[in-house]
């Protein structure tokens, strides 16, 4: 399970449950909105200073995007000109479904730093799913490739490939990891 890096308990709320979110657009988590709604960057962080409010946003755009409110999620990654901000416009441009648009924030991206630990995540997975022709990339790449994963995730979203279970336990553990880096240095840790 994911270790939320804060003492608020209405952050910790909105990770109460695990979410294993679609590959597409999914369904907005309702009973998760009145405190998404109250969410700022002073209630996200709490008594902690921010130092990187760049990174801030993002962890207020990840967050709406984990509870599946891509449109609140995506006004706030556009306006956030740094590879994470375009990672998580990329990833919700993934999910909406669009994936040339997806990949355009990927290139923004570059080579990120959580891209190393996403690989080494995404190759154990694909292990451990049993081999799949499709997802074979994961086992061999020696890079993270986002295209490919987005190529990946759409195959899987339109029933071509039988990895979409795969696919959403990796995209969740890029939520995860993507998140932590983004809160980390948003308090300069």
């Amino acid at each position: 399970m994911f270790e939320i890096p804060s003492e608020d308990a209405r952050i910790a709320a909105l990770f109460s449950e695990e979410r294993l979110m679609a590959l597409g657009p999914g369904r907005p988590n309702a009973e998760a909105r009145p405190l998404l709604e109250q969410l700022d960057l002073a209630t996200a962080f709490g008594p902690k200073p921010i130092i990187d409010r760049a990174m801030a946003q993002c962890c207020l755009a990840g967050i709406w995007l984990y509870h599946d409110f891509l449109d609140e999620s995506h006004r706030i990654s556009q306006a956030i000109a740094t590879p994470s901000g375009s990672y998580w416009h990329g990833i919700l441009h993934r999910r909406e479904p669009d994936s040339w648009n997806s990949r355009y924030w990927f290139d923004r991206v570059g080579k990120h730093p959580i891209f190393p630990k996403l690989r080494q995540m995404a190759r154990d997975q694909a292990l451990a799913e049993g081999e799949q022709p499709e997802a074979r990339f994961l086992i061999e790449q020696k890079q993270w490739d986002p295209g490919a994963f987005i190529d990946l995730c759409e195959a899987s979203r339109l029933g071509h490939a039988p990895t979409e279970m795969l696919c959403r336990k990796i995209q969740l553990r890029e939520w995860q990891l993507l998140f932590d880096y983004c809160f980390r240095r948003a308090l300069g840790e």
